[in-house]
């Protein structure tokens, strides 16, 4: 009985193994995995590999890396090892960390910052003087700045999830929180008295009066009745919603007047101080925590902010986040920036006003690039900040009143975002096909067709070496109608719909699904990968017709045909 049994089972087995042979050999099956797509790698005429970022009329080859590393602003190429040389730093005071020594440093010392940096960095190198001068002038005090090579301790910035350079940590009783203050050397010290101290200090002589209106760039200076008391609790918890600003207080008279208070004024009374142009703002609120740093926080900054390295993490890192940026030479900032400043006091607190100095070869040239100002005339444009990174062109001159109105309508996001984008291409007939800001819509958003799109940068060597295979991917589906294969240079051109996380940044349209948010590609970079991926998410079906079984023997018939005669002709060539 159990053999009979046996016999059926492997007869049944037998039989639908029969069936299913037969029926995959009588009706094939389209499956990408069984298919061999070997054909769509054998190597083709030379004209996919040759080189199609470089453009000589728009580039300077010498000078692609230093393109790559633009958003440091940094000089030097892209070879950091060449690029970098050490900055004479006197970083005596910076207690350099190890693993070794790590966890004992943070753990068994109430206060530590911690830099994590890479030699080849060049915000690092910027911010190198600043905070070394910043551990001169806190020593003595409860806290240590340290620094800990980033490269050389791998393991440990990845305990601590450092994924740029240079990422600062402040340590209290060993738990840390990002450092979100100013990179400055008075930033970094005023933030830490702030975690270790009251919050505020007294004056309470001329001489201490004199040290601090001639040493620091703003100060706030609360005149009390009383330094202990309601009033003096209310200004150190102020004190505490601002980093960047030393809050003092004092009774005397004397230095209220040293410090363009009116000593008969009624207390309390409050003034912030600074050293750009505005120097004085006055405190006409109700002496409250909230009220007195919403005053500072709206006065702190300059009316306008020139744009250098230094200064870029006060713009960008500021919590205002809107930003209206004035683009003018030199000369022509002497007629623009009056008015430029006067719309500056109307929208404090709310707007950050920048000006560019266009040229400027070292800043003004790279900042004007990488936001699309080609005009030679000033041009002001708001941007939303980094997290957003919407562009508004003012269109007009540069007046008061325009600007007022501008400023209005950039608040109350009434403005039509500008991208940048290439002039069209007058022909577009090659198997990639060129996408530029202007004609993005047209042909990435078309609902008929599925594309695939490479946002790519010139200067990208992932994207120079992927060309010859997505050259030669769009040459095998040049045939299908219902497939583009298009690439779009993310340097020069900008749409909503296309956003680039690096270069290249390969994104997938399906048809009739436009409105959705692009499918990211994270296929091999190979032409067989990008088919099957295309097959799997193609919204339209298609079928790739393979080459007869005698193409490629043909073809290497030809070629050795091809060799024989070319050697006949030398042949007969040294004869004669």
């Amino acid at each position: 009985m159990a053999s009979r049994l046996v016999l059926v089972f492997a007869l049944s087995a037998l039989l639908l193994f029969s069936r299913s042979a037969l029926c995959k050999d009588s009706n094939p099956i389209d499956d990408d995995d069984d298919d061999d797509l070997s054909f769509l790698e054998e190597p083709s005429d030379q004209n996919d590999a040759a080189p199609h970022y470089p453009d000589p009329d728009h580039y300077d080859e010498d000078n692609y890396d230093d393109l790559e590393n633009f958003s440091d602003f940094d000089e030097g190429g892209g070879d950091h090892e060449d690029a970098y040389k050490e900055p004479e730093v006197d970083e005596k005071d910076v207690v350099v960390l190890k693993g070794t020594n790590f966890s004992d440093t943070v753990e068994k010392n109430r206060f530590v910052m911690v830099e994590f940096y890479a030699p080849w960095c060049g915000h690092c190198q910027a911010l190198a003087p600043e905070y070394a001068a910043a551990a001169t002038e806190l020593k003595g005090e409860n806290v240590i700045l340290a620094k800990v090579d980033a490269t050389e301790e791998n393991e440990l910035s990845q305990d601590y999830g450092v994924e740029g350079f240079p990422t600062v940590f402040f340590f209290i009783d060993g738990v840390h929180k990002p450092y979100p203050g100013q990179r400055t050397k008075e930033g970094i010290v005023t933030w830490i008295k702030k975690k270790i101290g009251p919050g505020i200090q007294n004056v309470t002589t001329l001489d201490e009066a004199e040290r601090i209106l001639t040493s620091e760039s703003k100060v706030v200076l609360g005149y009390l009745n009383s330094l202990v008391g309601p009033e003096s609790d209310e200004l150190a918890a102020a004190s505490r919603l601002e980093d960047d600003v030393n809050f003092y207080q004092t009774v005397d008279p004397k230095v209220a007047k040293l410090f363009h208070l009116d000593p008969e004024v009624k207390r309390p009374a409050l003034i912030l101080l600074k050293k750009e142009a505005e120097k004085l703002s006055y405190f006409d609120g109700k002496f409250e925590k909230s009220a007195i740093a919403e005053f500072v926080f709206a006065n702190k900054l300059p009316l306008v902010i020139t744009f250098t390295r230094e200064n870029a993490p006060q713009i960008f890192e500021s919590e205002i986040k809107k930003q209206l940026l004035l683009f003018a030479t030199s000369k022509d900032s002497e007629k623009v920036l009056p008015d430029f400043q006067a719309a500056a006091k109307l929208f404090k607190g709310k707007l950050i006003f920048v000006y560019v100095q266009t040229d400027n070869e070292d800043i003004g040239k790279p900042v004007s690039d990488y936001f699309g100002i080609t005009s030679d005339a000033p041009t002001v444009l708001g941007y939303t900040g980094n997290d957003d990174a919407r562009k508004f062109v003012h269109e007009g001159e540069v007046t008061l009143a325009n600007l007022k109105a501008f400023g209005q309508d950039f608040i109350e996001d009434k403005l039509k975002p500008f991208f940048k984008s290439d002039p069209i291409p007058e022909t577009n007939d090659g198997d990639v096909k060129i996408v530029v800001g202007n004609n993005f819509d047209e042909i990435v958003l078309d609902e008929s067709k599925d594309v695939l799109l490479e946002i790519y940068a010139p200067w990208c060597g992932h994207c120079q070496s992927l060309e010859p295979t997505y050259n030669k991917l769009a040459k095998h589906l040049r045939g299908i109608d219902s497939i583009v294969i298009a690439k779009m240079d993310g340097t020069t051109n900008e749409h909503p719909r296309a956003k680039a996380d690096g270069f290249p940044t390969l994104l997938f349209f399906p048809a009739g699904n436009k409105s959705f948010d692009p499918i990211s590609v994270d296929a091999d970079r190979t032409v067989v990968a990008f088919y099957k991926f295309l097959k799997k998410n193609a919204s339209i079906p298609f079928k790739l017709q393979k080459p007869t079984s005698t193409t490629k023997s043909e073809a290497v018939s030809d070629a050795k045909e091809s060799q024989e005669s070319s050697s006949s002709t030398n042949d007969l060539r040294d004869e004669l």
